[in-house]
């Protein structure tokens, strides 16, 4: 049966019908019936700078212009004045080329590679960390209302990640409505997406709300600040050093964003809490969990 989700206040909303991102296998389930099951796709994609290979990523293949483009913004490999000339992408090859009016410098950057926790082997360069000095993140206040409404809305929303699983969701939202959702096998190559759309349509992030179903890493911390945007809020939990380096770059950084629940370990000075957990309808706690 169709899902019948309002997607109509999406931009760029997830397609979990499309033919080239599940393929159906068989196989068989507990009580040993067989089952046709849509299993998320993965390819490899291969991203040049001009005349230079510079990553293959495993993608399941969708927005790959967005994914380039993300990807070199938030490795720092485009300035901000950067003159694009264009991004072509070969679907035969799995190739996107990124050109630009003059030459980059770029060499170092491939020398300070870092392999980080990030789903599908992200891959994070030493001199991010550095490019956080120059960060310096807006004060725009975000209401409570407005995360609960955005994850009610968005955790309903039809997407690979509710039909197939195996997959990780990032979307960019402004108050209370999402904007665009981009799923991937890698919240990193997620995450990119979106900052490669923000590139393209020369999209404003300091009024923005980055939300993702991903773990709240590093990695996910370093280029949602990079990106400018103030606020990180997730359904899953924290690693120490994304907490660290959010409270370090001034990220408001909200997890565990369950039904009434959430907390928040950065940046809590931007919450107006205006709504009422206790009208907000809860999720069961996990067997095992204690309360608190």
């Amino acid at each position: 049966m169709a899902q019948s989700r309002d997607i109509s206040s999406y931009i760029i909303a997830p397609d979990p019908d499309a033919a080239r991102l599940t393929r159906a296998v068989q196989g068989i389930d507990h009580t040993g019936a067989r089952i046709d099951m849509a299993v998320v796709e993965e390819r490899p994609l291969t991203i040049f700078l001009n005349n230079r290979e510079i990553v293959t990523a495993m993608t399941i293949g969708d927005y790959p212009e967005y994914l380039a483009l993300g990807f070199l913004k938030n490795q720092g490999m485009l300035a901000k004045d950067e003159d694009i000339t264009g991004v072509d992408y070969d679907a035969e090859l799995d190739t996107v080329v990124v050109r630009t009016a003059s030459q980059t410098t770029f060499e170092d950057k491939l020398q300070k590679k870092t392999r980080t926790s990030g789903c599908a082997v992200g891959t994070v360069f030493g001199d991010m960390m550095e490019g956080l000095s120059d960060v310096t993140l807006p004060d725009i206040p975000v209401r409570t209302s407005d995360l609960y409404a955005l994850a009610a809305q968005i955790n309903r929303t039809p997407s690979l990640y509710l039909t197939s699983g195996a997959i990780h969701g990032t979307v960019l939202c402004k108050g209370d409505q999402p904007l665009v959702y981009m799923e991937d096998v890698g919240r990193h190559n997620a995450v990119d997406k979106i900052a490669g759309w923000m590139l393209s349509e020369n999209v404003t992030a300091a009024d923005k709300i980055l939300y993702t179903t991903g773990r709240l890493t590093s990695e996910m911390v370093i280029k949602t600040a990079l990106m400018g945007i103030p606020t990180l809020a997730s359904r899953s939990g924290f690693t120490a050093w994304g907490v660290d380096i959010a409270k370090d770059v001034g990220l408001t950084l909200i997890g565990r964003m369950k039904g009434q629940r959430y907390v928040c370990l950065a940046g809590s000075h931007r919450l107006i809490t205006d709504a009422d957990p206790s009208t907000i309808a809860d999720e069961p706690r996990k067997a095992g969990r204690k309360a608190g």
